[in-house]
């Protein structure tokens, strides 16, 4: 059976609680194992905790510690996107202040107020003057992998409390909801 994944380009514990609760919420699976700043699980890990699951989509954490071009957890996501029975359909690309860094194209971008916009956004989620682009420091390679929607979005479970996982890390929901819905 296929797996339809969908990466998340920030692994600390707030990230990873963030991901937790939305994930819960709108009923898809999480594995955090690739979480962590950085990343520090092996590919043999995670790609066996992935054939474990039972989640028929399921969302990983990834996180390079602000390393630029591609890190650990980049690597990572380059192999798995290369799997046969791994179907990756769509991303959070999460915005780091780090404004020299990498950057990728986004679809589309969530801002702190849970609204879509095609401006990216910036760490805290408020909309970025640059059009469908966001600068973060895991997002060196989604344009290089044939993923169908890269949602921008800020800092996961921060956002000025906004995403805080104990009122429901709503702008992450809505984030993957959108590409749930348009990645599929």
């Amino acid at each position: 059976m296929t797996k339809q994944i969908i990466y998340v380009t920030d692994g600390d514990a707030a990230a990873a609680k963030a991901v937790a609760t939305a994930t819960k919420t709108i009923g898809i699976g999480c594995l955090t194992l690739s979480g962590g700043n950085p990343t520090n699980c092996t590919y043999e890990q995670l790609l066996k905790s992935i054939n474990e699951t039972t989640d028929e989509i399921i969302v990983l954490l990834f996180d390079d510690a602000g390393q630029p071009y591609e890190g650990r957890g980049e690597t990572l996501m380059i192999r798995l996107a290369n799997e046969k029975e791994i179907n990756v359909i769509g991303a959070l690309a999460v915005a780091s202040t780090e404004r020299s860094g990498d950057w990728t194209k986004v679809d589309v971008s969530v801002d702190r107020y849970g609204k879509l916009s095609e401006r990216g956004v910036d760490k805290e989620g408020f909309r970025d003057i640059e059009e469908n682009r966001i600068h973060g420091d895991t997002v060196y390679c989604l344009d290089q992998l044939p993923i169908p929607v890269i949602v921008g979005i800020g800092d996961l479970g921060k956002m000025g409390g906004r995403d805080d996982s104990k009122r429901g890390a709503p702008v992450t929901a809505t984030a993957l909801q959108v590409i749930i819905e348009r990645g599929r």
